[in-house]
């Protein structure tokens, strides 16, 4: 149920909240402004508080007074004006001819600068390209438009509190809508108990990397060329593995841009350099594109000696006879996967909307033996419901602000290990029955809180039920156990539909591929490791009728 917010300063309420939550926890790893900004906030007049977090809200720096127009602050100069001694806002700000665009109308830019007719036609960016010679100079607001009765604002402190909203948060993915969203009732959170000395980030150092990294990351995203990135990269940080795997997680994506650019030698040069998952299979792929096939294979035979991943294992597979093949080498069979059953459907192509998963879903469902289309949703959520206690357990570390959605190690290569009591705990249970009560009670007890394995708008109490009483313990134990193998890499790949025939108590999975499709990785994976346990599971090929 949505709330409605009585408390008109609620957002400032959270913003405070999140400052006396950062002076508690991270006072040791503050420097003087940022401890200067959290003592000196609170004294200042409630408008003027309310009127700064306003500006910390919302989208720029630049403000015109009359778009800061908010029933409880009054007016908005007035209250700005109680900011100016602290320098974190600017009244009447020095503007370049740029941002005085990002703040004027076009007909106020064509009084201001007194545009031809022909000049008023033009868009807003061919207007700037044309004046910015003869304006080249910078000059506060007021001058640039004289007559104005409105005025401008400019958040200086912005920068700051994004480093504050960084420290809270341990990402700067999530923002202070986070609150909103949470007071409303449409985010809601487990609770996890964690102590004082639970935090993101345990010194001053990985704050600055974090940031640095972040730095480097929008340059790479807005374009900039990699060769003038990677110099400004930071070292690797190994004492902390999450912004680690940030730095390496930016090194791959520099390695792909290099190897679409045909520019092998860098991506493999990167690519070598990088321990993210799946840089050894490209760093193979680019020595083979590049012609260096003897390079490629002595790389190619240390991964198989010690694969990664079923992943990399899979690529080995099949890159391997490749190589071989190109060297002369004699050729060996790799290890046929598992069939799976197959179902060849025929249909004519249905009017009006329709979706390939659908067809075949409602072309095979049966009075005695319903389909339904639940993706990787069921899997995860019989996984996330099972194993709650464990996923959501205060491992130092894991937890340290009231809206995680999941465990802040959830990809590192040690999450089951860290939790490793608790999720034997968990599994226990299905085999001795205990599960379904506990399921079943979590699906209830935890209906809507946010959890990285539940999508609940497509999981009913009929559907649970059906999947309790039909897939044996035995299964969903496999499947547990390979989710907690590879967290990030097998909680996708489940097939696409599921039918349950539940006066038999059997079920099966059934992966749908219509028309020019191809099963992907990831799929190939769950479908081998499905059918290798004996667990049934089919793939689908619809084809349409033609006409006669």
């Amino acid at each position: 149920m949505i709330r409605i917010l009585e408390n008109e300063f609620y957002y400032l309420d959270n913003f405070q909240r999140v400052l006396d939550w950062i002076a508690l926890r991270y006072d040791d790893l503050l420097v003087e402004d940022e401890r200067a900004f959290i003592a000196a906030f609170p004294a200042l007049p409630r408008p003027a508080r309310a009127l700064f977090v306003r500006m910390v809200m919302r989208k720029g720096e630049l403000f015109r007074a009359s778009k800061l127009n908010y029933a409880e602050i009054g007016c908005p100069v007035e209250a700005a004006r109680h900011l100016l001694p602290t320098g974190w806002v600017e009244l009447d700000p020095v503007l370049g001819l740029e941002e005085l665009f990002e703040l004027l109308s076009k007909p106020e830019i064509a009084l201001v600068f007194q545009l031809t007719m022909h000049q008023k036609g033009a868009r807003k960016a061919e207007q700037l390209a044309s004046l910015r010679p003869d304006f080249a100079d910078s000059r506060p607001f007021s001058a640039w438009y004289r007559d104005c009765p409105d005025t401008a604002l400019r958040i200086v402190a912005k920068p700051l509190c994004d480093r504050l909203r960084l420290i809270f948060f341990g990402n700067l993915r999530q923002d202070w809508t986070e609150f909103v969203l949470s007071d409303l009732g449409i985010y809601r959170f487990e609770q996890v108990e964690f102590s004082q000395a639970s935090r993101g980030f345990r010194s001053r150092r990985d704050i600055d990397l974090y940031l640095q990294l972040h730095a480097c990351r929008e340059r790479f995203e807005g374009g900039e060329s990699p060769d003038t990135i990677v110099p400004d990269l930071p070292p690797a940080a190994p004492d902390n593995e999450w912004i680690d795997g940030r730095r390496e997680k930016l090194l791959f994506k520099i390695g792909q841009h290099y190897e679409k650019q045909h520019d092998f030698g860098r991506a493999h040069a990167v690519y070598v350099a990088c321990r993210f998952p799946g840089a050894r299979g490209r760093a193979i792929r680019v020595l083979e594109k590049d012609g260096q096939y003897a390079e490629a294979h002595a790389l190619l035979l240390k991964a198989q000696a010690a694969p990664e991943s079923d992943a990399e294992r899979q690529h080995l597979l099949r890159i391997g006879p490749r190589l071989a093949r190109k060297l002369g080498h004699v050729r060996t069979r790799p290890r046929r996967a598992a069939p799976a059953e197959r179902i060849d459907l025929c249909l004519p192509m249905p009017p009006g909307d329709w979706w390939v998963e659908g067809v075949v879903r409602d072309h095979l469902a049966r009075t005695e033996a319903p389909v339904f289309y639940v993706e990787n949703a069921l899997a995860n959520a019989l996984f996330g419901l099972l194993c709650w206690r464990a996923i959501f357990s205060a491992i130092p570390g894991a937890f340290f602000h009231p809206f995680h959605r999941a465990p802040a190690d959830l990809h590192s290569p040690d999450f089951y290990q860290r939790r490793a009591r608790e999720f034997d705990a968990c599994l226990a249970e299905l085999d001795d029955g205990r599960y379904r009560d506990t399921i079943c009670r979590h699906f209830v007890e935890k209906a809507g809180i946010q959890s990285p394995f539940l999508l609940w708008d497509y999981l009913d109490e009929a559907l649970i039920g059906l999947a309790l009483a039909c897939i044996p313990a035995a299964h969903l134990k496999r499947w547990c156990e390979r989710i907690l193998h590879d967290v990030k890499a097998n909680r996708s790949g489940f097939p696409d539909l599921i039918q349950f025939w539940p006066s038999e108590r059997r079920y099966r999975m059934i992966e749908v591929k219509g028309p020019g499709d191809r099963l992907q990785d990831n799929q190939l994976r769950w479908i081998d490791y499905c059918a290798t346990h004996q667990m049934p599971v089919a793939v689908c090929y619809l084809q349409w009728e033609q006409n006669a």
